[in-house]
């Protein structure tokens, strides 16, 4: 778990990110000469429309279900029981076993935060470092940095972990934090100790592991596995075990056998 900043937006301006060369992208519509922003984000128009499984909402954002890669913003509940059984099928993939010991475990060994650099990821390279580009895709009514497209100085996020709109601002960083669904140290117990360095760097930075949340809950959750915590808004608790699984997969990551125990419940078992 790392931590990172959040932002803000306010009055009838519209967003950079809603405009392309002065003409209004998707998200933002003229409505008897009012322009009325439909949710338009770095990431995607988080007012889409669709199931908890097929698409996103907008007040949630999307599904883990339907953004396996992590390119989309928000978490958004899975609730139905045709996506909670497709839920329980990923999660039963998952290998087991026991804890390793955190000898060794530096945060250093996983890259520097954020990099830019760390090469076969979404987003690497695009000359903004993983923090901003987070920001950028889960936040609403983002303002930047005067002169900069990357730089993030205010916006609004819905944070999925509690349920709840946090308005942010750059002065108050530690409001907003970025977690690492799958922390760094846990994966160093599970068998990260012994990837290259390079692979280390790609799970660190992997928007898919990535979600910017509120600062307090992510400090309260530290390097705990879904057997020691789970988000305290219940409605998310099935996909934020998707979203663990999915990283865990991707990188060939066991869990412990109590941890997919919970998360199995999570989604109906």
């Amino acid at each position: 778990m790392s931590h990172g900043d959040v932002s803000q937006g306010r009055g009838g301006r519209v967003p950079r990110r809603c405009l392309t060369n002065g003409v209004l992208r998707a998200g933002a519509v003229l409505v008897a000469g009012t322009v009325v922003l439909a949710g338009c984000t770095g990431g995607g128009l988080s007012g889409e429309s669709g199931t908890a499984g097929g698409g996103s909402s907008a007040k949630y954002g999307t599904s883990p279900l339907a953004a396996p890669d992590g390119t989309k913003p928000g978490l958004a509940p899975i609730s139905s029981e045709r996506d909670e059984a497709t839920a329980r099928e990923l999660i039963s993939k998952l290998p087991t076993k026991g804890r390793g010991p955190k000898t060794g475990y530096d945060r250093d060994k996983f890259g520097y935060a954020w990099m830019d650099t760390s090469d076969g990821v979404p987003l690497a390279r695009n000359g903004c470092d993983t923090r901003n580009d987070l920001l950028k895709l889960h936040g609403q009514d983002v303002e930047f940095r005067r002169g900069s497209d990357c730089v993030v100085v205010s916006m609004d996020l819905y944070d999925p972990y509690t349920g709840k709109d946090i308005a942010w601002k750059k002065a108050k960083a530690a409001e907003v934090q970025i977690d690492h669904v799958v922390p760094l140290s846990y994966a160093w117990q599970m068998g990260a100790a012994r990837w290259s360095k390079e692979k280390r760097q790609r799970l660190a930075n992997d928007v898919l592991n990535l979600l910017p949340v509120s600062g307090s809950t992510n400090s309260a959750k530290r390097d705990s596995g879904p057997v020691s915590w789970l988000p305290p808004n219940k409605a998310v608790r099935c996909s934020y075990a998707v979203r663990f699984a999915q990283v865990a997969l991707k990188y060939d990551l066991a869990v412990t056998g109590p941890d997919k125990s919970i998360m199995l419940r999570q989604c109906g078992a």
